[in-house]
């Protein structure tokens, strides 16, 4: 994941309510790569599954229209 993808993700992120904490790989790049580690620890990597429970929980949003009873 690159510094443009962050900004998506850590909103994604708060939408749902998955926790995280979104750090460069390379303090001194910004412009880097990054990651997502846990927050208990500052150190577990845990980029996957974020992205994985992001991608889970926008499949789970309902769609906008109408019900319309028969």
């Amino acid at each position: 994941m690159d510094a443009h993808d962050v900004a998506a993700l850590h909103e994604a992120m708060r939408r749902y309510g998955i926790p995280g904490t979104l750090v460069p790989q390379d303090p001194g790049n910004p412009e880097g790569r990054w990651r997502v580690v846990a927050d208990s620890d500052g150190r577990r990597d845990v980029t996957d599954e974020v992205i994985a429970a992001v991608a889970a929980a926008k499949r789970r949003q309902p769609g906008r229209g109408f019900v319309i009873p028969a």
